[in-house]
């Protein structure tokens, strides 16, 4: 059975979008070329990409025209699902559209053969995700800088979201790595 990995950049504090700045990378700026290169590898290690309509919306403006290669054609090249009730046309090569019930939809991607799920934002995706405990990998890049105020990786969990940590990377320009588990009661 597929996993699905959420790889997700936020503040210190949690934020992944908003902000003073606004915005949808939380702090975003010139990247360590060590950050930059761990995070290369990321869509070379997924058969699907899923994620929000916001989140879509950027992606296939930037994606398909932008980019180094070896991040922008395996992100082109490989499916993607948006989880959406609003958008109308999914036009980005390799992508449609899920409309039905998020657990049901994640479920069947799961059960397909192939590598892992790599689910991005938005901020309301990933939580819905996270609520209802579908992520069995949290890819947490985290900037050093704290913003205050906007939208948080976690929100309206319905009890405590318990993690182990897998895997710990940190980067001259004081980015952060953290890779979790969550801990499922058995």
């Amino acid at each position: 059975m597929r996993r699905v990995l959420l790889q997700m950049g936020l503040s210190v504090d949690g934020i992944v979008a908003g902000g003073p700045q606004g915005g949808t990378e939380a702090g975003a700026r010139d990247e360590d070329e060590a950050v930059r290169t761990w995070k290369v590898k990321s869509p070379h290690q997924v058969g699907t990409h899923i994620m929000g309509r916001v989140t879509y919306e950027q992606m296939a403006a930037h994606w398909p025209f932008n980019g180094p290669a070896e991040y922008a054609d395996p992100m082109n090249n490989t499916p993607k699902v948006v989880f959406s009730k609003t958008l109308l046309k999914a036009e980005w090569k390799e992508s449609r559209i899920a409309r039905g019930d998020l657990t049901e939809e994640i479920a069947r991607l799961r059960s397909e053969p192939g590598k892992d799920i790599m689910a991005h934002g938005g901020a309301t995706f990933v939580q819905a995700l996270s609520r209802r405990g579908l992520v069995d990998e949290y890819r947490l890049v985290i900037r050093p800088v704290a913003l205050g105020s906007g939208m948080p990786l976690f929100k309206d969990l319905p009890v405590p979201l318990q993690l182990r940590l897998v895997d710990s990377k940190d980067f001259g320009d004081g980015t952060a790595i953290r890779v979790y588990e969550p801990i499922r009661s058995r």
